[in-house]
């Protein structure tokens, strides 16, 4: 058993190949309650390998994985739905998982989605539609919250709201957060740890510290280095669900 029990998973010189190729090697992080670590890289470069090491789904690993928790929850890179069917936000909320109403109605306030409870998703923006599917990978209130890409289809404004959500639910619920995007300019105002991957580590560690990395600047260019440094600033503000800027 782990020394420190905020430890929920725990990955050691991690990898996995396929036919002798390697996807990712030598992947060393742990995910705490209450952190986002954040994992970056080009395409192609192993972060969504490294998820699914993480989750389990890959079981003939090199390295080691520590699981301290079974309480996951997953946000897919993608997921395949037909948007003819009259399938209201409800619906989708129960389609795999057998919630009792305050436990939807909780996660659906939390995302900031419970006035579209009854909307059919065929009618959700983008960025309502990723606030539901955070409110389902939610609704069990997980240890562990596994997102890939939970931005797409966002604008930028959107984007913004969505990673101060993330955030809110980590804070909220003292859950940890593996979070994998190439938003590099926004995401590192919600993380805590920063994993750049490209098909190995090539740098960890605080945001700014990572933004500084000279193997980062080679694989993202010295513009977003500067774009990343500038970004970490103090929220005075807030971005509402429609997209505007409050003050706190």
């Amino acid at each position: 058993m782990s020394l420190n029990q905020n430890i929920l998973v725990k990955l050691k010189q991690a990898g996995f190949r396929i036919n002798d190729k390697w996807l990712v090697k030598g992947v060393s992080l742990q995910i705490e309650k209450g952190k986002i670590v954040t994992l970056i890289g080009p395409n192609g470069s192993g972060k969504s390998t490294t998820a699914k090491i993480a989750l389990g789904i890959y079981k003939k690993i090199d390295g080691e994985v520590e699981k301290f928790t079974n309480k996951i929850g997953y946000v897919p890179q993608k997921i395949s739905i037909d948007w003819t069917l009259p399938l209201r936000v409800n619906d989708f909320m129960v389609l795999t998982e057998n919630l009792k109403e305050e436990a939807i109605n909780e996660a659906l306030s939390l995302t900031g989605v419970i006035h579209l409870k009854d909307k059919n998703l065929g009618d959700l923006s983008g960025g309502e539609f990723q606030r539901v599917l955070l409110a389902r990978a939610i609704s069990k209130k997980p240890d562990l919250l596994v997102l890939d890409e939970p931005v797409q289809g966002v604008d930028f404004t959107g984007e913004i709201a969505l990673y101060e959500l993330i955030k809110k639910i980590s804070e909220e619920l003292n859950c940890g957060i593996l979070l994998i995007s190439h938003d590099l300019h926004t995401v590192m105002s919600a993380t805590d740890h920063v994993v750049c991957l490209n098909g190995h580590v090539c740098c960890s560690g605080s945001p700014i510290d990572v933004a500084k990395n000279n193997e980062y600047k080679a694989l993202f260019g010295e513009q977003a280095s500067q774009i990343l440094t500038r970004y970490k600033h103090s929220h005075d503000h807030i971005h509402t669900n429609e997209g505007e800027i409050k003050k706190n």
